[in-house]
């Protein structure tokens, strides 16, 4: 039971990993706990629920034949669907929900069912897409085949996925309302179809250029006009993989260790993250823990750990080292 007056987190484990084309993601969740999520979480002051991991349930009956060039769809659709209803509940409950994965696949449940629930209460949901990839692969633009690869182009309703869900409630996301941040890697039809879409991108040299700092507040102050709630996807493979290695889609050129940590100060500073995902985290991969380690870091930063009390950069005064 959770202790009173305290901000409840809730942390379920989605050991999926057909998802994506290196086996090893499910494996995951037990790493980010041995890691200590739960236990940073607690030190900051959360009434941290552990619901274990999603069970696999038997493989949904067939609706309709499969779309080509989606790897292992019956059986993601089955997780798909009975994430959303559990992501659906956990919002519900008041707690915040960090879906702990597996491969990016199953943001296509996560993201679905709060969004479902924002929704009841006329609240739009904005998405922070941090990852090397785009994610915006539909079965007819896909080269892999893979459907973490599909996640993000689902959640904004592009067709081919249509009876991923099944019964249950499609809730898309507005395109306009998918940040993609840190993009190094897309595929040459996938970036045709985000480039004729109302998609906001920070690529690698929009974060060079401009600053993680500007880049992110441009972020919050749009969720803040429309009055939204922010759904952080965190794919690990968004930082450099001299930061974390234990990823099976590395690519070079990634965000730093302090541009990351600055993301997630910015972020928690703002106080509408609602949702996270933490994803493709391949302890199979990893150096001793390494790269689990640096995402409950981050973990921390994004739920208010920092080094110093400081107030927030919208009223905050530089220190006078005179």
């Amino acid at each position: 039971m959770s202790e009173p007056n305290k901000p409840r987190i809730a942390l379920l484990g989605v050991p999926i990993e057909i998802g994506a084309s290196r086996r090893g993601t499910l494996m995951g969740p037990d790493a980010l706990r041995t890691a200590g999520i739960g236990r940073v979480l607690d030190q900051l002051g959360f009434a941290v629920e552990d619901h274990g991991d999603l069970k696999m349930a038997a493989v949904a009956p067939c609706d309709g034949p499969a779309p080509a060039n989606a790897k292992f769809y019956d059986d993601i659709k089955t997780w798909i669907r009975a994430l959303s209803e559990r992501a659906f509940l956990l919002a519900r409950s008041g707690a915040v929900p960090i879906f702990m994965g597996g491969d990016h696949s199953l943001s296509m449940g996560s993201v679905n069912g709060v969004a479902r629930y924002w929704q009841e209460l006329n609240r739009p949901l904005f998405v922070l897409w941090l990852d090397a990839h785009a994610d915006y692969n539909t079965p007819d633009t896909t080269e892999t085949g893979n459907m973490h690869g599909m996640s993000a182009a689902f959640l904004c309703g592009e067709p081919g996925l249509d009876r991923l869900l099944g019964d249950q409630p499609r809730v898309s996301i507005g395109r306009d309302r998918l940040d993609l941040f840190g993009i190094r890697s897309i595929d040459p039809l996938e970036k045709k179809l985000v480039g004729e879409r109302p998609i906001a991108v920070a690529d690698m040299r929009a974060i060079d250029e401009f600053g993680v700092g500007v880049l992110i507040r441009r972020v919050i102050e749009k969720v803040k006009a429309h009055d939204g709630v922010l759904h952080v996807s965190f794919d690990v493979d968004f930082l450099d993989p001299a930061v974390a290695p234990g990823v099976g889609t590395t690519v070079p050129g990634g965000a730093t260790y302090r541009e990351a940590h600055l993301v997630m100060e910015l972020l928690h500073d703002c106080g509408l993250v609602r949702s996270v995902d933490i994803v493709e985290l391949n302890p199979f991969l990893d150096e001793r823990g390494r790269t689990a380690r640096v995402a409950v870091e981050l973990v921390g930063s994004l739920f208010g750990m920092q080094i110093t009390d400081r107030r927030t950069p919208s009223n905050a005064v530089l220190p006078d080292n005179s």
